[in-house]
């Protein structure tokens, strides 16, 4: 279900949050649409934290800390990233209104990045928001191989660490389905994200420190 909003109509960082404790989420048609409208899918898309599924190649990769990761460093590029067109992804729904929203809730601490990086470089990323117990996975980005899967892994292993109770992904796609992402029906899922929000999740428990980052989020998954 989805209801489209007036580009003119002020949506604002406290609007927004509230939409989420709700269900509801915004996306634009594409880039250059100025408009953002309401979205409620009927069978949304999770991934329970209990049930995250690693490939072994991943956890190879994770475990020998190919990309450091590093935490809500930074938001612009992390967004620009996943608004930049891909091979699987030639248009992107971020438009200026999504960055400017989402850039207010960054400055608010609702927002949360976790980046990839290599040789001093921005590689991957994902960025998301917070509200209680649960995360709101928005988006996610690569420029090397595994870089964002790996981002992942890790946002994981800290909601996990750090007492969240959902993991939002809106809908799943075949490349989150094989994390272990599961469509849950709007009834049921309204019931998990009562009981997330109204609980609370410290995203900042367990901080990711160098070396040795991957083996430690890898244990924690166990």
């Amino acid at each position: 279900m989805a209801r489209r909003q007036d580009a003119d109509t002020e949506i604002t960082p406290e609007l927004l949050l509230r939409a989420y404790a709700c269900g509801i989420f915004p996306m634009a048609e594409s880039a250059d649409d100025p408009a953002l409208y309401w979205v409620e899918p009927r069978e949304r898309g999770v991934i329970p934290l209990d049930g995250f599924h690693v490939p072994s190649r991943l956890a190879r990769t994770v475990r020998s800390d190919r990309f450091e990761i590093r935490i809500d460093t930074d938001f612009d590029g992390v967004i620009a990233g996943c608004a930049s067109p891909a091979p699987d992804r030639k248009q992107t729904w971020i438009n200026a209104r999504i960055r400017e929203l989402y850039g207010a809730l960054f400055d608010l601490g609702y927002a949360h990045t976790v980046e990839a990086w290599r040789d001093g470089r921005l590689v991957g990323g994902l960025y998301g928001v917070r509200l209680g117990g649960a995360f709101f996975g928005e988006s996610m980005f690569h420029r090397e191989r595994d870089a964002s899967k790996v981002a992942l892994v890790h946002l994981v292993a800290r909601l996990r660490t750090g007492g969240f109770r959902l993991l939002d992904t809106q809908f799943v796609t075949p490349h989150l389905a094989s994390f272990g992402a599961v469509e849950v029906p709007r009834r049921e899922y309204r019931v998990l994200l009562d009981a997330a929000t109204a609980g609370d999740g410290d995203f900042h428990r367990w901080p990711m420190l160098q070396p040795d980052a991957g083996a430690r989020a890898l244990a924690a998954l166990a």
